[in-house]
């Protein structure tokens, strides 16, 4: 099974591996992908099987990017709860001090 790479400017990309065609008759084709191939697929459905790299990604999102967010438009806000943020401070023999802020998820209380 394979993909071609849906990105919209693939086969302009000027690479060895784009050029197909007879002597006198060459052009820059899209790239084709193996579904499920190689290192860059961590996930059954990973991005990777349809761009074959991530420029490919990017140009498909900046043509599309208004018809893939109608898919699923946000409404309002998310909000995660989360507990007072802990400050904690930290200082050097020399003087120096710096401070780390820790944010933990706050657990659902179900009571």
């Amino acid at each position: 099974m394979y993909n071609w790479c849906h990105g919209p400017n693939c086969h302009t990309h000027h690479t060895l591996s784009r050029i197909r065609g007879s002597k006198g008759n060459k052009v820059l084709r899209t790239i084709k992908i193996k579904d499920g191939s190689g290192y860059r697929t961590h996930e059954h459905y990973s991005m990777f099987n349809y761009f074959c790299n991530q420029s490919c990604l990017m140009d498909f999102i900046r043509t599309h990017l208004q018809s893939i967010v109608a898919i699923a438009p946000r409404r309002e806000a998310l909000e995660t709860p989360i507990k007072d943020p802990i400050k904690e401070t930290h200082s050097t023999e020399w003087g120096r001090t710096w401070t780390n802020t820790r944010i933990e998820k706050r657990g659902v209380d179900n009571t």
